[in-house]
């Protein structure tokens, strides 16, 4: 199942990498700036826990579409699932989040496009 159930709706990196590399969903880092700075997925848009909790808009681009949240372990993109699922957005996470991305070989991106680290 590709939305987070009451059973389990968590993708793991492999998955989420294809599902919004095709299109099917934003890749969503709810992680601080310094974290993202640090390292990100190249297609990921930034919106912090912290300003996603404070009430913030989803990024244009991503209204109107499923989420895939991530951030460092997966404990914050939790959060932020609850969070958009109250307002009505389709969201799911990344289980073992950033760690786990990267562990599995996809891609993260620096802050000059070259390769970055999880902070």
């Amino acid at each position: 199942m590709f939305f987070r159930s009451r059973v389990s709706g968590r993708l793991v990196p492999v998955q989420a990498h294809r599902r919004t590399a095709h299109g099917e969903a934003v890749l969503l880092d709810v992680r601080e700036t310094a974290e993202w700075e640090a390292g990100h997925a190249p297609d990921a848009l930034h919106l912090p826990l912290s300003r996603l909790v404070a009430g913030e808009a989803l990024p244009p681009i991503a209204q109107g579409r499923p989420v895939v949240a991530v951030c460092r372990s997966g404990r914050r993109s939790q959060q932020a699932v609850e969070i958009l699922t109250g307002r009505g957005v389709k969201a799911t996470d990344v289980t073992g989040g950033m760690v786990a991305w990267s562990r599995d070989g996809l891609p993260v991106a620096g802050p000059d496009g070259d390769d970055g680290v999880i902070a």
